[in-house]
């Protein structure tokens, strides 16, 4: 009886290390979920500051270059960061981080499916 009782003990326990683990693989999957969401919300609001830019300075008749490629050299780091972050084992995007593909009528570039103006050529979309 002693044994029987030690047993299904011992089996009790290799159950919660299996539940503790995949609980901890989850938390995992989540938290990449979440980065993954925020750097795509940041890539989204660079690319509409870039644009807002760009047309601000077309109506003004003013040229900033310098500012307008550091915004495009933030917008590059960003895209990098998402692409490392697909990147990572098992990462499976979500349904909602999964965006409609659209590309801009100029150059080609994929641009998000909000967006107004291209973030690689300034075009409006």
């Amino acid at each position: 009886m002693n044994l029987d009782l030690n047993r299904i003990l011992d089996t009790g326990m290799e159950m919660a290390q299996s539940v503790k683990g995949a609980a901890v693989d989850l938390a995992d999957k989540g938290k990449k979920q979440v980065e993954l969401l925020n750097a795509q919300n940041k890539l989204a609001r660079a690319q509409r500051q870039l644009g807002a830019l760009v047309y601000s300075l077309i109506q003004s008749g003013e040229e900033n270059r310098e500012l307008v490629n550091k915004y495009v050299q933030a917008i590059a780091a960003v895209e990098q960061e998402i692409d490392r972050l697909k990147a990572q084992p098992e990462f499976t995007p979500s349904p909602a981080a999964e965006k409609v593909v659209r590309h801009c009528s100029q150059c080609g570039a994929e641009v998000e499916e909000d967006a107004l103006f291209c973030h690689r050529c300034g075009a409006q979309l």
